[in-house]
């Protein structure tokens, strides 16, 4: 079995274990990022586009932000809609504050392109990845790859390997304690070459279902529908996804649509899942390995974000002050904010979804909440608070 050392090693070459290997290079503390799937597969994922006001200042922090401010739409506010009736949440008005719209795919890319350029080892399509002796002082993670069989030998290994990932699997039964809500309907997407048939956002409750106005730039759009968990994406015609959308987003909205043959179309499923303790031994939880949280508040990106920071300013803490309260608090002072985000992305989901078993009281609530919103400038700066993004507190 051949070796390596390094401090940190980073399981999962997502944005958030390459950011975390940059913020930690960046203070000079070194690590190798493992990953089980290939180079070409990671930058060719489609995620999230919509980075809160802390993730821009983390990208500045780590000194990656160039192309994103070259390219990327910053964003002042979003809409709400109610079977037509629109309330737009004035994001700078309320905070002072902006989002970024700025795709997933390309912030990896920027990523990956940087650590590779400053010499980090990022070893893609490994196999058999697990961490051991996660308790010890010493601990290690085992893969192989091209038939050989290699072992890293580390001081901290970071979990960053999503929610199907090896890391969570490491701290034992005994210890881990999950809960979860899953929704029963998914969010059907496509990605087209076309205008946005909106500058900003456009969260829709229609009778037929939840929809979604979205983008990655001024010539891509990235629009979803809420859809059975039986549908499959065959199912859904480039032409019968346009006629559904536009029927939930209303005459006035879709009297501006660009429609075109999507290159990209996926079904994914909604949950909400959180695993406590975020850490074991010398191990650590950051994103999806985690906590999920549905896309309707546009988090689940932010809040991998969000870890890694609070865990590389412990780890350095660690290894430039030989303070280890942070790394012994990361759990505690991670999912305090965990929840808080749990809680907006459930109460965005709740609001604007069509659930199989909602009773006519439940969906008068609905348009409750919304008409509260409206008529609330509390209310209405409580949500643009929350999806700018909560302040980061260590």
């Amino acid at each position: 079995m051949k070796s390596k050392k390094t401090q940190v090693c980073i399981i999962g070459s997502g944005p958030a274990g390459l950011l975390l290997s940059q913020l930690l290079h960046n203070e000079g503390i070194s690590s190798i990022i493992i990953d089980r799937q290939s180079r070409e597969r990671i930058e060719a994922r489609v995620r999230a586009g919509v980075l809160e006001w802390g993730s821009v200042e983390a990208l500045d922090e780590a000194g990656i932000g160039a192309r994103m401010h070259k390219e990327g739409i910053p964003h002042a506010g979003f809409d709400l809609a109610f079977n037509g009736d629109k309330h737009r949440i004035d994001i700078k008005g309320h905070t002072g504050k902006d989002v970024m719209i700025y795709g997933q795919t390309e912030l990896t890319i920027d990523l990956i392109a940087k650590r590779l350029e400053q010499g980090c080892e990022i070893i893609f399509s490994a196999d058999d990845v697990q961490p051991i002796d996660v308790k010890s002082s010493s601990p290690k993670v085992r893969y192989s790859r091209g038939g050989e069989n290699y072992e890293i030998e580390c001081d901290h290994i970071a979990g960053c390997d999503g929610f199907h990932g090896v890391a969570r699997s490491a701290i034992p039964d005994d210890v881990m304690k999950t809960f979860e809500r899953v929704y029963p309907f998914g969010w059907l997407g496509v990605l087209v070459e076309k205008p946005p048939v909106s500058e900003e956002l456009i969260y829709a409750n229609h009778e037929r279902g939840f929809a979604l106005s979205s983008m990655r730039s001024e010539t891509r759009s990235r629009y979803y529908i809420q859809c059975s968990l039986n549908d499959k994406v065959e199912d859904w015609s480039d032409q019968r996804f346009w006629d559904e959308f536009s029927l939930r987003m209303g005459p006035e909205i879709a009297s501006n649509l660009k429609t075109g043959a999507s290159f990209e179309k996926s079904i994914a499923p909604l949950r909400s899942f959180v695993a406590e303790p975020m850490c074991y031994g010398n191990l650590y939880l950051a994103g999806d390995a985690a906590h999920i949280v549905p896309p309707t508040g546009a988090k689940g990106l932010n809040l991998a974000i969000a870890d890694v920071r609070i865990l590389s300013r412990a780890l350095v803490e660690h290894y430039k002050k030989n303070n280890n309260d942070y790394l012994e608090r990361y759990s505690e002072i991670c999912l305090k904010r965990v929840w808080k985000v749990e809680r907006f992305s459930w109460f965005m989901s709740m609001m604007l979804h069509q659930f199989p078993d909602m009773s006519a009281f439940e969906k008068r609530m609905q348009r409750a909440e919304f008409d509260h919103i409206v008529g609330s400038e509390t209310a209405s700066r409580s949500v643009a608070e929350n999806y700018v993004g909560l302040p980061l507190e260590m």
